[in-house]
């Protein structure tokens, strides 16, 4: 954790200073901003987290409740969603806070009493080696109270206006096109309405998101017919998996997830209600959180469920659908038009709860979207940009609905049904990787590389996400994860993993430091420090006792800050015993891995690439001298 670089810090060191509209932030919601996020949601908060990065755009973030949310439906949080955390600065916090997965237990008809319940087989829950962090059980609002507590602490100083309901908008002309309708529903001013104009306006509001009507979008898909009860409760059993993620097969037919919560004592439970007749409108949700719990103990016999509180319950039906649209430009002839309004999160697909991806791909859907939008608001990028978001995230909630529709339906067949006993527990573990969130790929593209020089990285596939590994920082000896100094700053990264002797990453350094036509000679403004838009970091093959760091070039020993004091978190080497070359399989003659501000790879070069690095980089970045 870097601090001090702008004098010594006397108070939270996780407190950024004030920059830009942070300085003299207003209470009340301005008539003008250049974000206007409706909706405090997962998707919502990261977003408006993300831009409070950036100093100089304004961003607001309005919710129709009075207050924070403080009772989250959402509750699994995927490894993907925790290496995301750590770029906010609380995976550790959550992680001790939260619940986590370890084993996933199969319970089905005992074969000599099929109207009992038995253990059938366990699997391991956690993917390792894929991921530093686990799987963890947590309510989605604590999730965003960590996120909420990061936007405050950051240069723009964001908070969430409470209060406000969206009402319509209307896209014109102007420097703040977009004119958006609210009502305020607490306060004094409950029933007021009032017009905020925006540069863009992100619609994070859910399922039944208004912004997506107000812009002509629909969730199209179809319904499973098949209705399930949930139910936090407080409760006493001896079912003796209770807690351990359980997915129980029944001899009459029904189904049971059964979720440990964070705590110790509080558990979910997803219970099958069966099917549902297409005459049923909505009856099935009358269904009473007794006949839930009586409904559970049916499942599970010969085993009880004695239900002493509920805090939350709920009754659905599994429905998969995904937008039209996710953002306005759509609606105009041939895209000309620059999208202003854009849609994240459930606002954009529904699917059913049980795999835990809502919350988790709302997430990527929000730090997508935002620092693109950060970037653009800040000069560094032209608008073009922004149509990447719909061409990106759009792939990415199709698959997740394929995806959950085939685990929905095997999640509610009857034993009876499957192929063979272990269709259900084989389908769960041969998909692991992707409710986990390390499949999303995304293809070639201005953000992303084609891969000609893939076979350089092996270990860091183009178009997903960076897997980190342990390195040593070369200054003072100290391990730590190379991925885990990826910030929400909104930088890019560089990782120049050095030749044998280094003269090839030295050659590379003095043309990155002098060229005219280095990334950083362009595209760095000239008040900025020298890694203030790209943070390069060496990784060096030989032992850190090995490199002199008066040796090392400049580029890896920038100075920061006011005081221009050198920052020493940029040079690192290799640990023989995990070797970071090894592991991710870097070429020995070294290689540059470029990474996007949300952790996904852009592209793998040699470090003799210098041109063709600089052509990639140039279509995203707006030369700043």
């Amino acid at each position: 954790m870097e601090f001090h670089h702008h004098g010594y810090t006397r108070g939270d060191p996780r407190i950024e200073p004030a920059a830009g509209v942070g300085l003299n932030r207003p209470d009340e919601l301005p008539d003008e901003v250049d974000v206007l996020i409706v909706g405090s949601g997962p998707a919502g908060i990261i977003t408006a987290a993300q831009l409070a990065q950036f100093p100089d755009v304004v961003t607001r973030v309005v919710e129709r409740r009075a207050g924070r949310l403080e009772v989250g439906q959402a509750d699994g949080i995927q490894a993907r969603s925790v290496e995301t955390f750590q770029a906010f600065g609380f995976a550790e916090q959550i992680v001790q806070e939260a619940y986590q997965l370890v084993d996933t237990e199969f319970w089905t008809p005992d074969p000599e009493n099929p109207r009992n319940i038995h253990r059938s087989s366990t699997t391991p829950d956690t993917l390792i080696g894929i991921s530093e962090f686990p799987q963890l059980i947590v309510n989605q609002t604590r999730v965003a109270d960590y996120l909420a507590e990061f936007a405050r602490r950051s240069p723009a100083r964001g908070e969430v206006d409470y209060g406000y309901e969206f009402e319509g908008l209307e896209v014109g002309e102007g420097t703040h096109p977009v004119a958006v309708t609210l009502r305020r529903t607490a306060g004094s001013e409950e029933g007021g309405t009032r017009v905020v104009r925006a540069k863009y306006v992100v619609g994070a509001d859910g399922a039944r998101s208004r912004v997506r009507a107000s812009i002509g979008g629909r969730l199209t898909g179809d319904q499973a017919m098949h209705a399930w009860g949930v139910m936090d409760a407080l409760a006493v059993t001896d079912f003796p998996d209770v807690r351990r993620k359980s997915i129980i097969q029944s001899g009459d037919g029904g189904n049971i997830l059964v979720i440990p919560r964070e705590g110790n004592y509080l558990v979910r439970w997803y219970v099958d209600l069966g099917e549902v007749g297409e005459d049923d409108r909505g009856a099935v949700r009358q269904t009473t959180v007794e006949q839930i719990a009586a409904r559970a103990n049916a499942i599970l016999h010969p085993y009880t469920l004695d239900v002493k509180d509920v805090s939350w319950w709920s009754v659905y039906e599994v429905a998969h659908r995904l937008t039209d649209r996710f953002d306005d430009a759509d609606a105009h002839a041939g895209g000309h038009r620059a999208p202003r309004v854009f849609l994240a999160g459930d606002a954009c697909h529904t699917h059913s709860a049980k795999a835990g991806q809502g919350m988790n791909v709302s997430l990527q859907d929000g730090w997508n979207l935002a620092w693109k939008l950060g970037y653009v608001l800040s000069g560094r990028s032209p608008e073009s940009l922004l149509q990447t978001y719909s061409d990106e995230r759009r792939v990415i909630a199709q698959n997740l609905i394929d995806f959950d529709r085939e685990w929905s339906t095997l999640m509610a067949k009857k034993p009876e049904e499957f192929a063979s006993p272990r269709e259900l527990e084989d389908f769960y573990i041969a998909t692991a990787e992707f409710p986990a969130g390390f499949m999303t790929q995304y293809q070639p593209s201005v953000l992303t590389g084609a891969g000609e020089h893939q076979h350089l990285a092996p270990g860091f596939p183009i178009g997903k996400r960076f897997r980190s590994a342990e390195t040593v920082r070369v200054a003072d000896g100290v391990l730590e994860h190379l991925g885990h100094h990826h910030r929400a700053d909104g930088r890019y990264r560089i990782y120049a993993f050095a030749d044998a002797g280094a003269a090839a990453l030295d050659r590379w350094a003095e043309w990155m430091l002098s060229s005219e036509d280095s990334p950083i000679r362009r595209f760095t403004p000239e008040a900025a420090d020298l890694d203030g838009v790209f943070d390069v970091k060496a990784v060096y093959q030989e032992g850190y006792r090995d490199i002199d760091l008066t040796r090392v070039p400049k580029l890896f020993l920038p100075r920061r800050g006011p005081l221009q004091l050198v920052n020493y978190e940029k040079t690192w080497a290799a640990i023989p015993e995990r070797d970071i070359f090894e592991l991710r399989g870097v070429d020995r003659g070294g290689a540059v891995v470029v990474v996007r501000p949300d952790h996904y790879v852009a592209a793998v070069l040699p470090l003799t690439a210098r041109t063709e690095l600089a052509e990639f980089l140039q279509p995203i970045f707006v030369d700043a001298r």
